[in-house]
Order: C-alpha cells, then structure tokens, then sequence
C-alpha cells in the first residue's frame, strides 16, 4: 500500500488580501480563507482520506485552517502536534509592511532577492524589536538563539528539517497517516528535502492557499511522486 503525507498552506489571511509581509505576525483567516479551508476539508473527506497525526505551526492562520479541515473530515478529536518549526518564514524588518511600499522603497530588484532567493536574508530586526519571537510568551520554551531575526529560505530549511527528521518521519516509519498544515516557506522547505529540488527551482515552486499537496512514498520510505489534489 502507497503510503501518504498531506501538505496543506493554510487559507488566504487577512494580510495576504493587503499584500503585507506577514511571516511569524499572527493574522487571522480572512472570510474567503476560512470557506477555503472548509472547502479543502469536504474534498479529503470526498477522497476518503483519515488522518493518524496532524501537525501544524504556532500561528493561528494555520491552527484554525487544520481545525476547519478536521470538522469537514469528521475528525476534529485528532491528536494535533504545535511547533514553531512549522511557522513561515521570518521576514525580519519586512514585517508589517505593504509589499509595495518596500519595492517602492528598495526597488524591485533588490525586493525579488528576498522573497526569492535562497540564501539572502531580509533586513534583519534588533532582539528588542516587538517583531522579535523572543519577546512572544508561545516561544519562551525555545531557546532564544534559534529564534530568527530575519530569514532565508535556507534558514527556514535548517530549522523545519529536523522536525520532519526528528517527529514526523519515525510516524510515516510506523504506517501513520499524516497531515501537515503549515505556510509556503515552511512547506517549500518540506518539498525541497524530500524531492531533492535544487536551490533555483525550489524558488519557482508555487504553494497555493489551501490546496492539498500528496507526497506519495514507496515501501522504504523514500518520496516516489508528488500532486496538487484539486
């Protein structure tokens, strides 16, 4: 039997509908992104997929999209496991801010490199600035130098790998269905490590609001093919 693991970004927020930078800044679902995920939760159901573990980040636009999923699948008892692993990626002094405003300010050469490069960090914020994870009591059990300031996409690799490595593989190891509700950068991430897609292409990978990505794998364990589930 195909062994499965469900990748789903979370719905449209209310700062995607603004075309804001928004990264660890904990905006709610919009209107249409709430209808997204119940949409997204009655095609699963339609599909028959049922779900062992779920697994999804610390910011609520996420939270709640895996909750909406889960009522539609008749499965809102699912054990559901939180990490900041899973959240998307910082944008460190980007945050907050209208995606225009910074092209207009930076110019749009410079703004392409930090939302699609794969090592060049946005500007970084001070540890005293409020963006600062540090200073948000859900992180205060993590140790504060794994915090980011501002990330890569090669940096969001570093820190959601080994929670695939660590917590959701030794689950695929044993049989388990499992899905994962996280962010685009999160997931591009996810994507990037199982299906060994190099660093430029990863870039142009699109990760679209609440559409279910299937990572099949074989019967060792290894990624055999992958598909939007539309």
């Amino acid at each position: 039997m195909m062994n499965k693991v469900v990748l789903i970004r979370h719905g449209e927020s209310e700062w995607n509908k603004l075309n804001k930078f928004t990264g660890w800044h904990d905006v709610e679902l919009s209107q249409n992104g709430k209808k997204e995920a119940e949409k997204t939760g009655l095609l699963l159901k339609k599909e028959k997929f049922f779900f062992d573990y779920s697994h999804t980040s610390m910011l609520k636009r996420a939270i709640y999209t895996l909750q909406y999923i889960l009522n539609k699948l008749d499965q809102p008892w699912l054990s559901v496991q939180k990490s900041w692993r899973l959240n998307e990626r910082h944008y460190g002094d980007l945050e907050g801010f209208d995606k225009n405003e910074i092209i207009q300010k930076y110019g749009d050469k410079q703004v392409l490199l930090w939302r699609r490069s794969f090592n060049v960090n946005p500007p970084q914020i001070d540890i005293k600035d409020k963006r600062f994870p540090g200073n948000d009591i859900r992180y205060s059990n993590v140790n504060i130098n794994e915090l980011p300031t501002g990330e890569s996409l090669e940096l969001t690799v570093k820190r959601v790998i080994p929670y695939w490595d660590q917590v959701i593989y030794p689950q695929l190891k044993r049989r388990k269905k499992i899905l994962i509700v996280a962010h685009g950068n999160s997931l591009r991430a996810l994507m990037q490590h199982l299906n060994k897609i190099d660093n430029k292409n990863i870039i142009e990978l699109e990760i679209p609001t609440a559409i279910p990505i299937i990572l099949e794998f074989d019967e060792k364990y290894i990624p055999s093919k992958w598909y939007y589930l539309k």
